[in-house]
């Protein structure tokens, strides 16, 4: 009897879970509805930032100021992603000029360090941690530029609710306590990392509240004696001073030196809807490169999830990331051949090399003439909408904690080549190759979808999904997001490492088992992964209802929300 009773429960327990999958409207895998306002939107990694966002909102602050209120909450909620230390990159849509403006906020490498170090002491590669692969953190320039080119709230007032959290605390969120456990082990070596992020000699857990005084003084500086205590003043000379005695070798001259770009961003009309992404030092030509190839198929007679798509998407991205190896880098430094790149005669050119039946183990790249990271994105009643992206790049970054400022130096530098003649070789006062990427997707000149996914490599690849899930698949915003996404890794690096294998395709749960069988008869390496598939934020315009819609993914603490 008692066996009887355990089947049935088991039954019973089976069904429900079956069942609980089940939406009434909608795809199965989706994790909510979407959120519809109409005065105004903010979408990010975590639900303190949102509603930051949405404060300034309704204070009567436009997007541009909501977008950077919530950065700089973001980097004190999530140091695991992003902080002052770290760079930016910006898509904005401005309402009055009915145009979008983009901003490269990244930061260069020291004048005083030169590729001659690295081959006298015996470097292969740049260290991913430590003050070697420290540049210029460009993040609070970037807040400036945004802020002055668009704004419409003084920055001090912008950044009152990072400063409130900062000296009242927070309780951390799930995803981010365990991404400040498990980062915290390898960087407590360095001085000054365990006094401020390590209380009590351990990373925060979930629910315990964390307080931040020295970031809370730090951002209070900056709001009252403006961008110029950051590069040139105070805060400058504390990081130049600490790096320097930690065997570092940022300068005054590179603070002093620092500074954004506007740059315009760059398009590939994929089946009718202008897909945007921001040029070289970025990744973000690589999204376009490898919609231009898939255009030349008929994805959406395939099926989401179909064994010939996933093909297609997979070979796709290998054939682009072998030009995101070659040419990608930082176009003060070289002359780049970004139009030939995301040209449609290249895109065709690229996507014949593809066998329908069998996984290309490599391809060369293209002869042409010539993570962790966060994103959000908001939007206000005037039609004003922001795409952002912050980032430290390896997590909590360099583990270079300058005394008392409350955050922690980007590790960005790593992503140099230390190969004679790369494009992306390590040079003093340079950009290096960088990984975040904001987006946009326009329509008849109109605004239609504000997007990023971040997480390294995985970012072009997760832009991509998002573009063929909206427009070949039919999804919603949040189904968008939601649906098991596809990860390859295996193709060669700007860092100068070639791959030839044909790398691994990882693939999140939802794939069905005749896909994968597939998948494997075409020669693919399949393997199952249960992280490192980025975190998506989205705003989506709809034109005839006049109201926004906004979607947050299930992989990340965050939240969308609207009023």
């Amino acid at each position: 009897m008692k066996n009887l009773i355990s089947i049935v429960i088991l039954f019973l327990l089976f069904n429900f879970t079956c069942n609980s999958q089940d939406r009434l409207t909608g795809l199965n895998f989706a994790t909510r509805s979407e959120v519809i306002a109409q005065n105004g939107i903010a979408c990010t990694s975590q639900p303190l930032a949102t509603q930051a966002a949405l404060d300034i909102l309704k204070k009567g602050g436009n997007a541009i100021d909501a977008a950077i209120a919530a950065n700089a909450v973001l980097g004190l909620v999530e140091p695991t992603g992003n902080g002052m230390g770290g760079d930016l990159f910006a898509i904005v849509w401005d309402a009055k000029t009915q145009k979008l403006y983009g901003l490269n906020a990244s930061g260069r490498s020291p004048y005083d360090l030169t590729l001659d170090y690295f081959k006298k002491n015996g470097y292969t590669k740049i260290p991913p941690v430590g003050p070697l692969p420290v540049s210029v953190p460009g993040c609070v320039d970037g807040w400036f530029e945004l802020n002055k080119k668009f704004g419409s709230m003084e920055i001090s007032e912008i950044l009152e609710p990072a400063i409130y959290y900062a000296e009242n605390g927070f309780p951390v969120t799930e995803l981010i306590a365990y991404y400040w456990q498990t980062g915290s082990v390898n960087l407590q070596q360095f001085p000054g990392f365990k006094e401020i992020f390590m209380p009590g000699g351990k990373a925060p857990q979930k629910g315990e509240v964390f307080k931040n005084p020295y970031l809370a003084e730090t951002f209070r500086k900056v709001a009252e004696e403006g961008r110029d205590v950051f590069y040139k003043g105070e805060i400058a000379e504390k990081i130049v001073s600490y790096v320097r005695e930690n065997g570092g070798f940022l300068a005054m001259k590179d603070f002093e030196d620092h500074h954004s770009e506007w740059v315009e961003p760059i398009s590939t009309n994929y089946r009718g809807y202008d897909v945007w992404e921001l040029p070289p030092n970025g990744q973000g030509t690589a999204v376009l490169q490898m919609l231009n190839i898939l255009e030349n198929f008929d994805l959406g007679s395939m099926g989401f999830g179909s064994p010939e798509y996933m093909h297609l998407f997979i070979e796709a991205k290998k054939l682009a990331f072998e030009d995101r190896a070659k040419y990608y880098s930082d176009p003060d430094f070289n002359k780049l051949p970004v139009d030939g790149l995301i040209s449609k005669e290249y895109g065709k050119k690229r996507a014949d090399l593809i066998d329908k039946n069998f996984s290309a183990k490599s391809y060369p790249a293209g002869e042409l003439e010539q993570g962790n990271t966060i994103y959000l994105t908001t939007a206000d009643k005037s039609g004003n909408i922001v795409s952002l992206i912050q980032s430290n790049y390896r997590g909590l970054g360099s583990g270079m904690t300058p005394g008392k400022l409350g955050f922690i130096l980007q590790d960005r530098g790593e992503l140099f080549s230390l190969e004679e003649g790369h494009m992306n070789v390590y040079e003093p006062h340079k950009r290096p190759f960088h990984t975040i990427i904001p987006a946009f997707i326009t329509k008849d000149g109109k605004p239609f979808v504000s997007f990023g996914v971040m997480g390294g490599a995985m970012q072009p690849q997760g832009h991509t999904q998002i573009v063929c899930n909206l427009i070949d698949f039919g999804m919603n915003l949040q189904e968008a997001g939601d649906a098991p996404r596809i990860r390859h890794e295996g193709s060669s690096q700007p860092t100068g490492e070639v791959m030839d294998d044909g790398g691994t395709v990882f693939l999140e749960s939802g794939f069905s088992y005749q896909t994968i069988r597939e998948l494997i008869q075409k020669g693919h390496k399949i393997q199952y992964s249960h992280g490192a598939y980025g975190g998506y934020q989205a705003i989506m315009w709809d034109e005839k209802n006049k109201v926004y819609y906004g979607a947050s993914e299930s992989r990340k603490d965050g939240q969308a929300a609207g009023y």
